[in-house]
């Protein structure tokens, strides 16, 4: 005991000395604990962060002058849409320049695992919208991830395997229960995934062909993920009427499965359901005083963005994109699927009622050149120009465009959303892509969450409005995550750990991104650093595109 300070001042003595690839001075470090930051000096050799501390006397090959800036781990976007940005634009601009350094994917859709008809279906929709363009190079889940990291990405990617993915590779588009040996092949592609790094099962449980599936069939799914350390992550049958069935069934799924549970993009949503809050939040610190555990992950925003498929009764949609369309253009089925689109319901959750009218959903992204005089339009302004009910006009815009047309709905309440940031158990996913201000990306709109969801957190609700302390809000966007994910050497600044840093200024970060005008880049990030290697500088993307795989616990 009597040497262990005589060896540290050693160390402290050998570092002061030592030659570093990187050095950041003086800006003010937050190890990502939660606690306060502390105005000290960091030390990188290649992709790992080796010392914290004074190394005035050091020297690197690179020298950052952090004075007055905020020195954190790179933030993890729980939520991660760029599985397809990331093949047409590998720099992750718009993510890169907001601080995040991991891209979390597998809303219930995930990469892999593919079959032959999977990928004939990604190539329809390519032809559809050949913009985006690329080809599939891969069948797995794991053969994705890495296809990712051969074409060369900025920021770090990691995925869960979702059970719609599963779910389809077996029973295609139908709307039944799987038979058992169906279920034992979706069981060993869920094994298959887990055993290639992936980080648990995902759901998306309001769209088709998702909602097919019952809860036993989610269990055993999880049962898989749960033998390898893995856990379950949900967006929930309902955020809104029926909300409290749907938190129960992911305390079930946890429970009965024996792994943790996250709540993708938590929210009350419909005007009718913002005084739920109090209740979904007794429900969930319930289940982890009982040793359920459960968190959750958000975006900064009241409105959500999804399809019109969001708004139609799942069983028209089953099938998939051409049998639907041919349901809509049969007047029978048409006037049974509108009449639905009318009125409440206990079995599908209605994304047009949630709103609360068509003038607050905005329609965002269209692939037919024709319609695209409609982006930013709400959907209440175009039936108008088709002189139809909004419901009609949402059949005929999906049926033109032989999409789901991509959509925002307004549907929660800003009070809402400040309380679920201070949550303890809440971290922070984008929901969205992570494209530029420039090439394919700009020739549709898209919800500003894309470009401002993290830059949104930090300006507005942590240094305007003080919902949460800057050292609460970098543990929300780093350790917190990387602790549920079961991440190694991720999430913090540590001795030991990979040099994924963000270095911002917190008196200036801010986003720009509006639903008029959603194509602007956040500002204040400065310097972000990708496993060693320096992505962001100065406020300009370098280039460089050092992300690799990041496995989950039961990696082979």
């Amino acid at each position: 005991m009597k040497i262990y300070p005589f060896l540290l001042l050693l160390l402290f003595v050998a570092c002061q000395q030592q030659k570093f690839d990187v050095v950041i001075r003086g800006g003010t470090v937050y190890d990502g604990s939660g606690k306060p930051g502390k105005v000290t000096d960091v030390g990188i050799n290649a992709d790992t962060i080796v010392f914290i501390g004074d190394l005035s006397k050091a020297v690197g090959k690179t020298e950052i002058n952090a004075t007055g800036l905020t020195v954190a781990p790179g933030f993890i976007n729980m939520l991660s849409w760029a599985t397809e940005t990331l093949i047409i634009d590998g720099k992750s601009q718009a993510d890169i320049r907001q601080g995040v350094t991991l891209e979390v994917f597998g809303e219930g859709w995930s990469m892999g695992p593919l079959n032959e008809k999977m990928k004939a279906d990604m190539k329809a929709d390519m032809e559809r919208n050949p913009d985006w363009k690329y080809e599939i190079d891969w069948t797995t889940l794991g053969e994705y991830l890495q296809s990712l990291e051969r074409r060369g990405v900025a920021p770090n990617v990691a995925s869960f395997v979702g059970a719609t993915s599963v779910r389809i590779h077996e029973l295609g588009y139908a709307n039944r229960l799987p038979s058992t040996e169906e279920m034992e092949r979706m069981k060993a592609l869920v094994k298959q995934a887990m055993e290639e790094g992936a980080l648990g099962v995902g759901s998306s449980l309001i769209y088709a062909p998702a909602n097919y599936s019952n809860t036993e069939e989610l269990i055993e799914l999880c049962k898989v993920a749960g033998e390898y350390g893995g856990m379950y992550i949900t967006h929930m049958r309902s955020e809104g009427d029926n909300i409290f069935k749907a938190v129960d069934e992911t305390i079930r799924i946890a429970r009965e499965a024996n792994l943790p549970a996250e709540i993708y993009h938590l929210k009350m949503a419909g005007q009718n359901n913002w005084n739920k809050l109090d209740s979904v939040m007794a429900m969930i610190e319930h289940a982890n005083k009982s040793g359920v555990k459960i968190t959750t992950d958000m975006y900064t925003y009241i409105a959500g963005a999804t399809g019109l498929d969001a708004s139609m009764p799942p069983w028209v949609q089953e099938g998939g994109i051409k049998k639907w369309i041919k349901r809509l253009q049969d007047p029978k089925i048409r006037n049974r699927a509108l009449a639905e689109m009318r009125k409440p319901s206990d079995t599908w959750e209605n994304l047009l009622l949630m709103a609360g009218g068509a003038d607050r959903v905005l329609l965002l992204d269209f692939a037919n050149d024709s319609l695209k005089r409609f982006t930013g339009k709400t959907l209440a302004e175009v039936s108008k120009i088709y002189g139809k009910s909004p419901e009609e006009t949402a059949m005929d815009l999906v049926i033109a465009d032989s999409t789901r047309v991509g959509t925002a709905y307004f549907m929660m309440h800003e009070e809402n959303v400040k309380r679920q940031i201070a949550l303890p158990y809440m971290s922070f996913g984008s929901d969205a892509g992570s494209p530029a201000t420039e090439g394919v990306f700009i020739k549709s709109s898209n919800h500003p969450r894309a470009y401002g969801n993290f830059a949104r957190l930090l300006g507005k609700y942590v240094r305007d409005e003080k919902v949460i302390p800057l050292e609460e809000a970098i543990r929300k966007l780093t350790s917190l995550p990387a602790t549920n994910l079961k991440l190694t050497k991720r999430g913090s600044l540590a001795p030991g750990y990979y040099a994924d840093i963000a270095i911002f200024n917190a008196a200036t970060i801010q986003d720009h991104a509006t639903f008029e005008n959603p194509h602007q880049y956040s500002t204040g990030m400065v310097h972000v650093f990708v496993n060693g290697v320096q992505v962001l500088q100065a406020g300009e993307h370098t280039g460089a595109k050092p992300g690799r795989v990041v496995s989950g616990p039961g990696k082979k």
